[in-house]
């Protein structure tokens, strides 16, 4: 998704090997957890490279659906991944949600909300194009606490380096908190809005599967390391050796919490 103000979402592969892996794990317990019956049409909000959309292919016998993303870079990877006359797959801005007619059952934005530059306005957008009675949903990933990756780097991070609390501060989103995600749903006024966590196991085959992704990747973390020099980026990779719970095969377990919400339109 790239509706993003500072981070860059410019590279599939990248993004793939950095975030995507997970996301494909979360995805599917999101939709189980949606519980929709088949053969209802579906709008995914901010599809990026497809991971949501095929889950929901596989998973909820979908009539239809359109998948929506600001960038043209990952809609073009998803439609040579994808190829199921169902999708549809269409530019689009998740802050300005527009069609000509209501015509969606289920509304899902899969880690998207915690990037656009104003989640209320993404909201009313997906209320505009929902049947009534129909679904809306999202998921975020829990940047505060559980997404336990992110907040093993910026503690490595701020160990080594003062400024980095400044780029860290930029990654705590109000909108990754269970209770603003139900007051943001509830100003809607959906009905039978229900929040629960989800959590998956991140394990990475070693330090370096772990590492080498946020040096190519898109979004803050990466952008922080942008501005280092090579010293200090080899400071925060020795710092992470020290405090991650690697195991005697060299391998990680992390724990990934995304907080997924639904409400009746």
């Amino acid at each position: 998704m790239k509706d993003v103000s500072g981070d860059v979402f410019d590279s599939a592969s990248a993004y793939d090997a950095f975030m995507g892996r997970w996301s494909r794990l979360v995805a599917k317990p999101v939709v189980d957890w949606l519980a929709i019956r088949s053969g209802q049409v579906w709008l995914d909000v901010g599809a990026g490279t497809g991971v949501l959309t095929q889950v929901i292919l596989d998973e909820a016998a979908p009539k239809k659906i359109v998948a929506i993303d600001l960038s043209e870079h990952y809609l073009e990877h998803a439609r040579r991944t994808i190829r199921d006359e169902r999708v549809e797959f269409k530019q689009g801005n998740a802050s300005s949600i527009s069609f000509e007619a209501v015509e969606f059952d289920v509304v899902v934005a899969g880690l998207v909300l915690n990037f656009v530059p104003s989640p209320e306005l993404a909201m009313q957008g997906m209320k505009e194009v929902v049947r009534e009675n129909g679904t809306i949903a999202a998921y975020v990933w829990d940047y505060g606490d559980r997404m336990e990756m992110m907040r093993h780097f910026w503690d490595a991070a701020k160990a080594v380096d003062a400024s980095a609390a400044k780029f860290y501060s930029e990654t705590q989103y109000s909108i990754c908190d269970p209770r603003n995600l139900r007051a943001l749903f509830e100003s809607a006024r959906l009905t039978n809005i229900d929040v629960v966590p989800i959590d998956v196991q991140t394990r990475f085959a070693n330090l370096d599967d772990f590492w080498l992704p946020f040096l190519g990747a898109q979004g803050s973390a990466s952008k922080y390391l942008r501005t280092l020099d090579g010293e200090k980026r080899n400071a925060i990779r020795g710092q992470l050796l020290r405090q991650l719970p690697i195991e005697s095969d060299d391998q990680i377990h992390l724990t990934a919490r995304a907080w997924a919400i639904k409400g009746t339109a």
